[in-house]
């Protein structure tokens, strides 16, 4: 596999004004863990096997569990997510696939028991972002298992 059109050299300031929107997700509050959990689904729903590397990636990197990711695309079916978790989780494939359902209201009901309104508007863009860089990487061949991890920040 050959990637087609290398987008971070070509287009340098539309990947960095993604970068933007995703510094804006990051200091939302809502939980790096979730955040994971929610770019991985959004990956396998879209089928973006960079992006599935990456979050897989990063995921274990902050310290999420084997079991949790493995059950990921079945999540409905285990215990290991919590109510948020399983209401964000949700609120991503409904966004995600947004053209099969338009997001219908239960959905927004559900997570709304869990997230305030700027959580959620906080959260969509996180799962804004995600089908963004999908369709980047996957229009653009970015070729996976290259993705390294930054190192985790220790805060004392």
């Amino acid at each position: 596999m050959q990637m087609r059109i290398d987008y971070t050299r070509v287009a340098p300031g539309a990947v960095e004004a993604m970068g933007g929107l995703e510094s804006c997700v990051r200091g939302s509050g809502i939980e790096d863990s979730l955040l994971e959990l929610v770019r991985l689904r959004a990956s396998q729903i879209n089928g973006c096997a960079y992006c599935i590397d990456m979050h897989n990636k990063d995921a274990r990197a902050a310290g999420e569990s084997e079991q949790r990711l493995y059950a990921l695309d079945a999540w409905r079916e285990t215990p290991f997510y919590t109510g948020r978790e399983r209401a964000a989780l949700e609120w991503t494939e409904a966004v995600t696939k947004v053209s099969e359902g338009h997001v219908p209201d239960e959905v927004y009901r559900r997570v709304r028991e869990h997230f305030d309104e700027e959580e959620l508007v906080a959260l969509t863009m996180a799962v804004v972002a995600i089908n963004g860089w999908n369709r980047l990487a996957i229009s653009m061949r970015a070729v996976p298992g290259s993705y390294q991890p930054r190192p985790v920040e220790v805060r004392a």
